[in-house]
Formats: C-alpha cells, sequence, structure tokens
C-alpha cells in the first residue's frame, strides 16, 4: 500500500459527518501527514450547518495501531508541541458532540484520539493501550491529563506504567470505554446515538459540552442562558412534549 494511501476519509451523511482512519498498511496508524490533515478536516465539518455529530473510526475492523514512528526525529524535537498533540486538542475542543466507534486496536495515538472525542462506543474485539513506557517516551502533558481525567489517576497509571494491553470488560470498567457491543451490531449503535443527538437541541448540546469540558466561565454561562430566553428552544421543547411531537429545533451556533 503507497504512502498516499494513508489518509482520513471524510463522508457526511444527513446530519452525521464520518472520519475514517485509513492506512490499512500500517494498522492505521496515524502518520504526520494524517495529523497534520485532522484539524483541516474539524474546521471544514465546524462551518458546515448541516453537520450535528462526528463519527471517529477506523478501516477494516481497526481503530487505530498508534501513531507513525518514522518521524522520531521531529516528535522528539516538538514535546507537547508536536502536530499529534495540536491535532488531539483541536479534536477535544471541537464544537460539535464526537463519537469514536472503535474495533480492534486503539493504541498509542489511537487512544489519543479515542479519549480527546466525547463518546466511546467499542465492539467486542477492540484492544486498548498505551505504550510510551515501552518505547522509552514521555506522553504529552495535555494527553496524560485528559487520559487521567477520564479513567482516574491509578487506572492511568496503571497503563503508562505497564504498556499492557486491555481487553474492553476492563476499558469499560475504568470508564475508558462508554458501551461495548458485539462488532456487528456496532455501527447501528452508533447511529442511534447520533441521530439522537442530531434530533435534539443544538443550543442545550453545545452549551453541555462547553460546560462539562470547563471551557465556559460564568458570562459564557450567562450567554448561554441569554441564547435559551431569545432563541424559543426551550418553548418549543415544552410544547412539543405537551403536545407529544418531535420538537422542531431551529437554533444554530451564531456566525463567528
Amino acid at each position: 500500500m503507497a504512502v498516499a494511501d494513508a489518509e482520513l476519509l471524510v463522508e457526511v451523511t444527513g446530519a452525521v459527518a464520518t472520519v475514517v482512519i485509513h492506512n490499512p498498511a500500517r494498522r492505521n496508524a496515524m502518520t504526520a501527514a494524517m495529523w497534520r490533515q485532522l484539524p483541516e478536516v474539524l474546521d471544514r465539518l465546524a462551518a458546515d450547518p448541516a453537520v450535528r455529530a462526528l463519527v471517529l473510526t477506523g478501516a477494516d475492523g481497526t481503530f487505530c495501531a498508534g501513531a507513525d514512528l518514522g518521524d522520531l526525529d521531529e516528535l522528539l524535537d516538538a514535546g507537547d508541541a508536536s502536530i499529534a498533540v495540536e491535532a488531539e486538542e483541536r479534536l477535544a475542543a471541537f464544537a460539535k458532540p464526537t463519537v469514536a466507534a472503535i474495533r480492534g486496536a486503539c493504541v498509542g495515538g489511537g487512544c489519543q484520539l479515542a479519549v480527546a472525542c466525547d463518546l466511546r462506543i467499542a465492539a467486542g474485539d477492540a484492544r486498548f493501550g498505551v505504550p510510551p513506557a515501552r518505547l522509552g517516551l514521555v506522553y504529552p502533558a495535555p494527553t496524560t491529563r485528559r487520559l487521567t481525567r477520564l479513567v482516574g489517576p491509578s487506572a492511568a497509571k496503571h497503563l503508562l506504567f505497564t504498556s499492557e494491553l486491555i481487553d474492553t470488560e476492563r476499558a469499560l470498567r475504568i470508564g475508558l470505554v462508554d458501551e461495548v457491543l458485539p462488532a456487528d451490531r456496532l455501527a447501528a449503535r452508533v447511529d442511534e446515538i447520533t441521530s439522537a443527538v442530531a434530533a435534539r437541541s443544538q443550543l442545550t448540546v453545545a452549551a453541555a459540552k462547553e460546560i462539562v469540558d470547563g471551557r465556559a466561565d460564568a458570562d459564557r454561562i450567562a450567554w448561554w442562558h441569554g441564547q435559551v430566553r431569545a432563541s424559543g428552544e426551550a418553548r418549543e421543547g415544552v410544547a412539543a412534549a405537551n403536545e407529544r411531537r418531535p420538537a422542531r429545533f431551529a437554533w444554530t451556533p451564531p456566525v463567528a
């Protein structure tokens, strides 16, 4: 498989964008070009008002086996300013809900990307690992902190200290994934979740994501409450509930 075949593939179906990590020759390892491509993809999807949710997944039954270490010198020189960390931070800050649909290996850079998503739904064949101790690398500080917030200090240390692969049973127990399903039900469940998100008030969803992630200060929270009053979203939601019909939420983010 040629290097040119290593890329992120993007498909938008209705309100859901799917980004596929595609590098089958390297078990979908992220190349430098792919790390650089991700923020560009995210910017494009963020600007598309039709997109209400994003799914990140991997090609051919594998999520992502890590970062391609062919550019090791660049990685070592960059430290926490690496293109991988920049892409991860951009994914974590993406304004719309993100779901990692995980099959097979989700290791290193793959786990880094999955943890930066809002939700992680895994097939039973998924395996997770954080291998820097096996490679003599220091896991980036932003990445380490995000992992720790998700699974707690003890579980994060286990993953970082041992570089062991863990199965979905343990991943679910420590909070690394939100749901585990048979592989043949994964796509349908992700469709259910993203369809539900797309049907909800985008005002509520966007505000909730900012507040949960700790990115909304008091002024921003007051702005969100002002949006509720000005938009009529709550009136529509209550009316729909009383009339037992689907709500017709119309709020869209203001143009920056």
